[in-house]
């Protein structure tokens, strides 16, 4: 293996799957098998997963309610979200343990860092909820800052396109991909890879980042096991 521990980032949306709100149970499965092939490989894999086919934030800020209050409702969404891939990955024998930032001892561990280590130590998957436990933080910044305390190998940001373009290669399909960009370049040609925050903090902390098509099956296992796959941003 190329990457032996790994932080994997799923939107939200992409469980959405075809569905226009909530949970497409054949993605969350697809998910679930791609996450045991790599699993059963020795991989140790944390998890996090947004809540935006839910709730965001940003919604409720724009409809008038209290910004911070519905980035609290936010996170309740991610809850719901990792709850529903843990209980994807037990169904077909993956062991797993759910740790979230605010604390819910009746479905969930406090994230404590040691404990998840541990747990990535002895194979189990961690699935990280509830953000950073903080408003006007994103789940990008809660990957980005779950990475650097468990001292991931990598982020594989797990998308619906197959790498970072130099535009929306939905609207544009003459849109260029990049193999290769430092960070520098990231923030030189503007591109959306994360939110600033979550950027920097990995900038910082020297972890790298790939891009990749999530929904194209067998490219998680091409990832970690160092097929020139999506997009690799580094120092």
């Amino acid at each position: 293996m190329k990457y032996k521990r790994i932080l994997l980032k799923l939107s939200g949306e992409a469980l959405m799957g075809k569905k226009q709100f909530g949970i497409d149970n054949d993605r969350l499965m697809q998910y679930a098998n791609e996450v045991k092939e790599i699993s059963d490989l020795g991989v140790e894999i944390g998890i996090v997963v947004g809540g935006g086919n839910i709730f965001r934030g940003v919604q409720a800020e724009q409809g008038g309610m209290d910004r911070t209050q519905g980035d609290y409702m936010g996170m309740l969404a991610t809850m719901i979200n990792s709850m529903a891939l843990q209980a994807a990955l037990e169904s077909i024998g993956v062991y797993s343990r759910l740790q979230s930032a605010i604390e819910m001892k009746e479905i969930a561990e406090p994230f404590i860092k040691r404990r998840a280590v541990r747990h990535l130590e002895k194979g189990r998957v961690v699935i990280f909820g509830s953000g950073t436990g903080n408003p006007f933080f994103t789940t990008d910044s809660a990957a980005s800052l779950r990475a650097i305390e468990i001292d991931a190998d990598v982020i594989l940001k797990g998308t619906r396109v197959n790498g970072i373009y130099s535009e929306d290669p939905e609207l544009n399909p003459d849109a260029k991909m990049y193999d290769n960009l430092t960070f520098s370049e990231v923030f030189n040609k503007d591109l959306k890879v994360m939110d600033m925050t979550a950027f920097t903090l990995c900038k910082e902390n020297n972890v790298p980042i790939i891009v990749f098509n999530m929904n194209k099956p067998g490219n998680l296992k091409k990832v970690v096991t160092g097929e020139n796959v999506g997009t690799l941003v580094e120092v």
